[in-house]
């Protein structure tokens, strides 16, 4: 199971009926919850940008009720593309099979949607349809401010992440501490800093 934090515009159009959890269970999946808005292109767009690594799936919004699982499918395809091992993909994807749907509770992470928004605004053309599997890709190696005490861009981040759950190589308290001591940096003008929370250390053993 894991968790989406999503803007109002978003649970406006994805929560199927079902009010957003209030307080959501502890997400299962190795790279823990997610953040998602609605970009108003023609068609519209649903941004997904997770919370640790700060990797920035695009997917179309329509159907709105099944976007959650389409973007389980699209995070699959972006995993692979950045050659991420198997093992992991295959056991994040079978945990995103279930989701919970809350309010956002970063400004960091909203912080990084607004410039990823921003971002792909640039990168689009009107009149030919994105590629938002590409758009996702390009965007990933982006650098990121809140990441640039640490790998710098979302697929940096995301390799260097899943490579300490699998070993156990967690940084120790105090690199924590300065770590998060170096992430109170300003970038873009967001004044964002970065999240350090992290899910449960996976052994590499699914």
């Amino acid at each position: 199971m894991f968790v989406v934090h999503g803007t109002k515009k978003f649970l406006d159009r994805a929560h199927s009926g079902t009010p957003p959890a209030r307080d959501p269970q502890p997400a299962t999946t190795i790279l823990g919850p997610w953040y998602a808005t609605v970009l108003f292109w023609q068609p519209q767009v649903a941004l997904f940008v997770n919370e640790p690594t700060r990797l920035p799936p695009f997917v179309p919004l329509a159907p709105a009720a099944t976007v959650i699982p389409r973007m389980t499918q699209t995070a699959a395809q972006v995993f692979t593309a950045l050659g991420l091992i198997e093992e992991f993909t295959t056991r994040e994807v079978t945990e995103m099979g279930t989701h919970q749907l809350t309010k956002t509770a970063n400004r960091s992470v909203l912080g990084t949607m607004n410039d990823f928004a921003y971002l792909a605004e640039a990168h689009r053309t009107a009149k030919n349809p994105t590629d938002l599997r590409e758009l996702s890709l390009r965007l990933a190696q982006t650098p990121c401010g809140p990441l640039y005490s640490s790998h710098i861009s979302p697929d940096r981040e995301i390799t260097a992440y899943i490579t300490e759950q699998a070993t156990g190589d967690m940084p120790c308290p105090e690199q924590e501490t300065e770590r998060a001591n170096a992430d109170q940096t300003f970038w873009h003008g967001t004044g964002q800093c970065r999240s350090t929370r992290r899910s449960a250390p996976w052994t590499g053993s699914g």
